[in-house]
């Protein structure tokens, strides 16, 4: 399995482990983004293997801590779905306080960081085949290929995905073997956008089925890039109450070919979409105990509380306090 999946050109060169946390954290912020790092057990002193090639706009990684340790607090605004391939020993996956998975050899969890209260536990002996990649560019493939953005009964969900003779598993071999061999092509050619094309999709298909998320419910056609182009500006600008002129503005449309496109697409108004971004926002707030109900519905431009826990209840059927004491309990 390791040889196997290995985007080392020389494998076989033996370099100097790090030994520095400092240094092993300036590489994981800039590979991964920021999280929390404790090491576990008696042997604090990490012997760290790292190596990186990107894949257009996802970057690949080949990495050991060489110690146990317990990672946690992923940085939410850096905006990256976390995809890791257990290469060697076993590893631990939490999303919340319920959900938890042990995996070992040939399995791959998926884990969308700027959703969820994501956590990682390592044994001494793990290697780690990682893929970091922007949630943006997972929903853009989802609204191209299936004309709809997955909300978030995907995104907040970690599952397991792939495994042994799985095609998936087959896929990251040929992206490793590809990478090792033609680095610079993977990371700004032709052939690294087509193989992210084949990652993202192979991904999000897999993750829904796991997750119970169907992807063909709504349009059967494409989303045009306009459409595309006012879904990413809400997302980025959603808590600056953007209009419909404004986000038609920025897709470079009239408001009126954006409503339409809207409902022909993604079967929802530009209004609908907004709301329900704003209300997605809230409920992960919630749900990582970052701030009051208060707080969170000011934060996502809610004033009048009354009327946004009556719509809150009706689009999550339970209370603000409620997501919010279970997230705490």
């Amino acid at each position: 399995m390791q040889s196997d999946l290995d985007p080392r050109p020389n494998p076989g060169l033996v370099t100097r482990p790090e030994t520095d946390w400092d240094a092993i954290a300036a590489w994981t912020d800039a590979k991964y983004m920021r999280f929390d790092v404790r090491p576990v057990g008696r042997r604090i002193t990490p012997a760290s293997t790292m190596f990186s090639v990107e894949i257009g706009e996802m970057t690949m990684t080949h990495f050991s801590y060489g110690t146990q340790v317990a990672l946690g607090d992923f940085d939410q605004e850096a905006g990256n779905i976390l995809v890791l391939t257990t290469l060697r020993g076993w590893t631990r996956h939490a999303i919340g306080r319920d959900s938890s998975a042990e995996l070992t050899t040939g399995q791959t969890y998926v884990a969308d960081c700027s959703r969820t209260d994501y956590r990682l536990d390592a044994d001494i002996d793990h290697l780690q085949l990682n893929l970091t990649v922007p949630h943006r560019l997972l929903a853009d493939l989802a609204l191209r290929w299936w004309g709809r953005v997955p909300d978030d009964s995907l995104w907040s969900r970690g599952c397991v995905v792939g495994g042994p003779g799985s095609p998936w598993l087959s896929l990251l071999r040929y992206a490793t073997r590809t990478a090792a061999v033609a680095p610079d092509q993977v990371s700004t050619g032709q052939i690294g956008r087509n193989l992210q094309e084949m990652i993202a999709a192979q991904l999000i298909a897999d993750w829904a089925q796991r997750a119970g998320v169907d992807l063909d419910r709504g349009p059967a056609v494409a989303a045009p890039a306009y459409v595309r182009t006012a879904v990413h500006y809400i997302d980025e600008n959603v808590q600056n109450l953007p209009t419909v002129t404004e986000i038609a503005a920025a897709a470079g449309v009239s408001a009126r070919s954006l409503s339409g496109a809207f409902t022909r697409y993604l079967g929802t108004s530009v209004r609908s979409y907004l709301i329900e971004q704003r209300m997605q926002g809230v409920y992960r707030e919630l749900r990582t105990s970052a701030a009051s109900v208060t707080t969170s519905a000011n934060n996502w431009g809610y004033v009048n509380l009354g009327v946004f826990a009556g719509a809150y209840r009706k689009r999550f059927g339970e209370s603000p306090s409620e997501t919010l004491s279970r997230a705490r309990h």
